[in-house]
């Protein structure tokens, strides 16, 4: 029979772990182990030192910058900023020059420069009309100047997860509203943005954003886009044609413009669809609804929903306040219940799509405010949320190497957006 080992006494078990240790220990430090080095070489030159500036032009002036905070007001701003000057104060409270100082906008940056004294003698701000306003001072006094807006062009690149509204997840990527609205704009040919959206979809967007002195102050257009509807991408580039027209068009150069838009207000909410059927909540009796009501505060503008001419404009029974468009011999679309008209509209008027041609109101037989929107087709009323609408002209065979050349870049950098959806990159155009 096989003897199993005996156990150790802990004499014995103490005396192994030393010996372990002193052999990683041995290993560590074997006598007569050599390394290689790398041979080193000291190199030592004179550099000529660049001349000094000479005493006289130097700037004794000390730039301090200072953001606004909610509740602050010009005075509390220079205070922090260490500026203790009454003629400086008295100037800016009485100059009308210095009014644009009194629209602060919490988060911008105030630059304010003073003297080894601590008197004021320059002051930078960027004001609520998007253009550099300045204060500066001399032996004549003070100045206060607009220094107009100069600005630069970037490109921003966004994406964003929906995860319970599409303004929740742009608002999550820093997404501005301005830029969301024309992402709806954009896809709303392709998407219906009222019944379509779901938890997971995604969206990339690159769009211009203009600076100033570094702050962003405004955004542009849309240059690219994808939106993943549903398992389903859809892409989106800006392209200028060489007669100067723009547009936007698929990979293909499908045109996403559609000669009809599908809402003729802003994103909003749809309170009544198109329905046979329907218990009118001003007669108390059931009847058709052939149109779709846009909820919308009073005063909301309403858009063209596609070029067209002034067929009537005015009061009308139930309608109230209303327009009617007619777009060509087979298409009619009718604006209801507005509070006003666009200044000067009148019929025969030609309009073209997204012009402003009226405001959202509660004329007629209207319980609240909102937009009474039809579409007509061969003067039979039809949902104006389904109809088949048709679309603008593609991208012709001989511009089409031209639009694919100018897209491609916009194509690789929706690629990588893609592939990190937590990155935001800046670049300047």
């Amino acid at each position: 029979m096989r003897k199993l080992p005996r156990a150790l006494s802990p004499g014995q078990a103490f005396a192994v772990a030393i010996l372990c240790l002193s052999g990683v220990a041995a290993f560590g430090i074997t006598p007569g182990t050599t390394l290689d080095t790398t041979p080193t070489r000291d190199i030592t030159r004179a550099l000529e030192l660049p001349p000094l500036a000479s005493g006289a032009a130097t700037d004794d002036r000390y730039w301090h910058e200072e953001r606004v905070r909610r509740g602050d007001t010009i005075g509390s701003l220079l205070a922090r900023a260490d500026v203790d000057d009454a003629a400086a104060m008295d100037f800016l409270r009485t100059n009308p020059a210095a009014r644009p100082l009194y629209q602060l906008r919490p988060g911008r940056a105030l630059r304010v420069a003073t003297d080894e004294d601590g008197k004021l003698v320059g002051l930078r701000f960027l004001a609520s009309n998007g253009e550099m306003f300045a204060v500066t001072r001399d032996a004549a006094g003070f100045h206060a100047q607009s220094e107009g807006e100069p600005s630069d062009l970037r490109v921003t690149m966004r994406s964003g997860e929906i995860q319970s509204s599409l303004f929740g997840a742009a608002d999550a990527a820093g997404i501005p509203d301005a830029i969301t609205l024309e992402l709806v704009d954009v896809f709303a040919g392709d998407i219906d943005f009222y019944h379509d959206i779901r938890r997971g979809d995604r969206f990339t967007v690159i769009y211009e954003t203009r600076y100033v002195d570094g702050e962003p102050v405004a955004t542009g257009r849309i240059l690219a886009a994808e939106f993943d509807n549903q398992g389903v991408a859809h892409r989106a580039f800006l392209w200028r044609a060489p007669d100067g027209s723009e547009s936007y068009y698929t990979d293909d150069g499908r045109s996403l413009r559609r000669a009809f838009l599908r809402s003729p207000v802003p994103f909003s909410r749809i309170t009544s669809g198109f329905t046979l059927s329907r218990f009118h909540p001003f007669l108390h009796m059931w009847r058709a609804h052939t149109g779709t009501d846009f909820a919308a505060p009073i005063g909301t503008p309403v858009h063209a929903t596609a070029d067209g001419v002034v067929k009537f404009v005015g009061k009308q029974n139930g309608y109230g306040n209303v327009i009617m468009l007619r777009h060509d011999a087979k298409y009619t679309s009718v604006y209801a219940h507005l509070s006003r008209f666009e200044p000067g509209l009148h019929d025969g008027e030609r309009v073209h799509q997204g012009d402003t041609i009226g405001f959202v109101g509660m004329t007629g037989w209207a319980t609240g405010p909102h937009l009474h929107y039809e579409m007509r087709v061969a003067g039979v009323a039809r949902d104006p949320m389904k109809v088949a609408l048709p679309a603008a002209a593609p991208i012709t065979p001989d511009e089409k190497p031209e639009f694919l050349a100018d897209v491609a870049p916009y194509v690789d950098e929706l690629a990588v957006v893609g592939q990190f959806p937590a990155m935001q990159m800046v670049a300047a155009e």
